[in-house]
């Protein structure tokens, strides 16, 4: 980088975006940002001159670069209006998120900007800079700091009355409640956003985050149905949008379908207009789970899983979800299998259902403990012997029945001759 400094005029900014070396670019609007011109045109060409600058150096995945960037651009934050300043900050930030594998450099970099705009003075710059680093520390699985710094940011915000800051806010601490399995905060969470979110305009995008989490919640609670309906809102705000997220909103779709056995319908909604141009391995790895679910295959289910591992085991919510649904379809085959039998070996119910066999002694134990069904396993034999239901005989409870009634009845007769006594 050449230590003479260039004129801040628009020619000099054509200068670079003509250049043919991405590296050439970049040098030149470096020498642009060293004019120590402040004229209110020279700023106007150094904010133009970072914008270019920003988008060159994240094409070039030059991280670090952006970081030193936003350091040495602090003396000139002091000439601008404090908005322009916390957009340029959050435009850099957002350049350096776009870069792969650098988690571990915007913390640090969001750590810094915390510090410099307290130093500053620069609250509506720091509520927001907070907001990412906690989104980012709970991404990385830091859940007790994360949790630590927004509750101390929903207390500042709500003082402030910042209601589009706060439903990012509240949504953020919902996902973050939701991380850590407590279902009841992270439904207050997300109500306090809707709330804040119905007293403003909320952009598309967001309402579609909103119903996103909606989605997850209701599914987390068994109700598929209404999930579906949150999951279909989403779907809709995102794919209006182009935003990436619209693919996951659908396999959620797909998955609701699944778990409320229509199964079929899945095949349905792949092959629609909407679906149709987000065919990939995400909505094929749940079509493979919809036809494994309609064979009640447990064997082509497990094929699903290894193949499709990416798409399924490692998307947490969908992992969960057909953790359970396996489970389910695991314990029917196998009630269905054992049914005419009173005694049988549990290799040859390994062999039906063509699983490992300590797998399905371990399952069918665990349904014994569960009163599933009655029997026992015979582990010296390697058998399973199932018992006939036990019949409750009826006098029992009717005899309990009758007890309880001649209780009540000696209870108000001795509240009547209380009564005539006195």
């Amino acid at each position: 980088m050449s230590s003479s400094y260039l004129p801040a005029t628009t020619e000099s900014i054509s200068q670079a975006l003509e250049a043919k070396d991405p590296n050439e670019a970049i040098s030149i609007l470096y020498r642009v940002l060293e004019n120590p011109s402040s004229s209110p045109e020279a700023l106007r060409i150094k904010e133009q001159a970072i914008t270019n600058l920003s988008n060159f150096l994240r094409q070039e995945n030059r991280a670090e670069d952006l970081r030193g960037l936003l350091t040495q651009l602090r003396p000139f934050f002091a000439l601008i209006p404090k908005a322009k300043t916390a957009k340029i900050v959050r435009g850099i930030i957002d350049a350096v998120a776009k870069i792969p594998g650098t988690s571990d450099l915007q913390i640090t970099l969001c750590r810094e900007m915390v510090q410099w705009t307290r130093a500053e003075k620069r609250t509506f710059l720091r509520q927001r800079v907070e907001a990412r680093l906690a989104s980012l520390l709970m991404e990385s699985k830091e859940y007790s700091e994360a949790l630590t710094l927004i509750t101390n940011l929903v207390k500042e915000v709500r003082r402030l009355d910042d209601k589009l800051l706060l439903v990012d806010i509240d949504l953020l601490e919902s996902k973050l409640h939701f991380s850590l399995r407590n279902l009841p905060k992270a439904k207050a969470a997300l109500t306090a956003a809707r709330t804040a979110a119905n007293a403003i305009y909320v952009p598309p995008a967001q309402q579609g985050t909103i119903d996103l989490q909606s989605g997850i919640l209701h599914a987390e609670e068994k109700d598929y149905k209404t999930a579906y309906s949150y999951f279909f809102e989403a779907f809709e705000s995102f794919n209006a949008l182009e935003d990436p997220r619209a693919v996951f909103s659908l396999k959620y779709m797909l998955l609701c379908k699944i778990m409320v056995s229509q199964a079929d319908d899945v095949a349905g909604i792949i092959s629609s207009k909407a679906g149709l141009q987000y065919v990939g391995p995400e909505l094929d790895a749940m079509k493979a789970v919809a036809d494994a679910h309609s064979k009640r295959s447990l064997k082509s289910f497990e094929i699903a899983l290894r193949n499709y591992k990416a798409q399924l085991e490692e998307d947490p919510i969908v992992h969960r979800h057909l953790s359970s649904l396996y489970d389910t379809l695991l314990e029917q085959n196998l009630c269905r299998l054992i049914e005419p039998f009173s005694r049988v070996e549990i290799a040859h119910i390994a062999e039906l259902i063509e699983l490992p066999v300590d797998h399905v002694e371990k399952k069918l134990s665990q349904m014994i403990l569960d009163k599933k069904f009655a029997g026992t396993l015979d582990q010296g034999a390697g058998c399973l012997i199932i018992f006939d239901d036990p019949k409750t005989d009826a006098i029992y409870p009717a005899t309990l029945e009758t007890i309880s009634n001649m209780g009540k009845v000696v209870d108000s007769l001795f509240v009547r001759s209380a009564k005539i006594m006195a």
